[in-house]
């Protein structure tokens, strides 16, 4: 049997509410020659028995908790030349991997790709004031317009919840980093970005591309202003590991990070009449004391 073109991979951790609709979202696709994997990673709830009742998609068991961990676990289960990882929670439209594909296709260069990402609200909940584009973002919100672009600047890289990889970059860079990631409730991220560093690094094309669209399913305790703040943190942890793993670990960072929280802490005050503006930056402070907290935690204990 032919190895297929793409294999569709989703890593999962205790989500059965929306991992049937994501799986389905998956078997209707329009591209002929692709795969479906499930990584349940360590889940304890009805993660196996929802995915049995879809003979057609592969099973896969993965104890070490992490997002990263899944995602090579995944990885390494196929022979797929294209990786396209869709969330858990997340609902793909039906051409999906066919327009990941043909990016692929026609540029030997691109090592990563991921699509346009709508929200889909909980029934009878809209979007809070307080909530801006940029937090938006957070929830995975990811809009860059109507036409490919390709990315050079790697805050703008696509989101995790609908990105695809060619395996010869992953095996080139040795696979997903296990530093980064969400691991369990620990809301760490930025693998994404630091993925996107090091393919420009190394000479690879990263792109958005607009019709590679993908739904993403907000959770109700994702509209609450907690969950924003507790996000922000994590933020700040990850870019300090980023800097770390990049070689501008030590004092600058405190120098830096501290900056950062005065200028956030100063526009939150600034803007206290808009609601959106005004919990973006105060959001933005309380990722500053993360960041501040695990650059002082990494040179106190530097081997830790």
């Amino acid at each position: 049997m032919s190895k297929p073109r793409i294999c569709a991979i989703i890593c999962t951790h205790n989500r059965d509410k929306y991992l049937g609709a994501a799986i389905d979202s998956l078997l209707v696709q329009d591209f002929p020659d692709y795969e479906v994997i499930v990584v349940d990673n360590a889940s304890s709830d009805r993660t196996r028995e929802i995915v049995a009742a879809r003979p057609q998609v592969k099973y896969i068991y993965e104890s070490i908790l992490g997002l990263s961990t899944a995602r090579n676990t995944g990885a390494k289960a196929t022979d797929a030349e294209i990786l396209a990882y869709l969330d858990d929670d997340a609902v793909a439209t039906p051409g999906w991997l066919s327009a990941l594909d043909r990016a692929y296709e026609t540029n030997e260069k691109l090592a990563i790709a991921g699509g346009k990402v709508t929200l889909l609200w909980p029934e009878g909940r809209t979007p809070p004031a307080w909530l801006s584009d940029g937090l938006a973002g957070n929830l995975g919100l990811y809009n860059l317009g109507d036409k490919v672009v390709y990315i050079t600047q790697p805050g703008l890289t696509p989101r995790g919840l609908n990105y695809s990889m060619r395996r010869q970059f992953l095996e080139q860079i040795g696979g997903f980093d296990i530093n980064l990631g969400r691991i369990g409730k620990s809301l760490l991220s930025n693998e994404e970005l630091y993925m996107t560093e090091l393919a420009l690094e190394n000479g690879w094309q990263v792109a958005y591309l607009p019709d590679a669209l993908v739904a993403h399913n907000v959770a109700p305790e994702r509209m609450e202003q907690s969950w924003f703040l507790n996000r922000g943190w994590w933020q700040g942890i990850s870019e300090c590991y980023r800097d770390r793993i990049a070689g501008r670990a030590g004092a600058k960072q405190l120098i830096s990070g501290g900056d950062r929280l005065i200028r956030g802490l100063y526009k939150s005050l600034k803007y206290m009449g808009d609601p959106a503006l005004r919990f973006d930056n105060l959001v933005y402070s309380y990722c500053q004391i993360g960041y501040l907290s695990a650059a002082i935690k990494g040179m106190l204990l530097p081997d830790k």
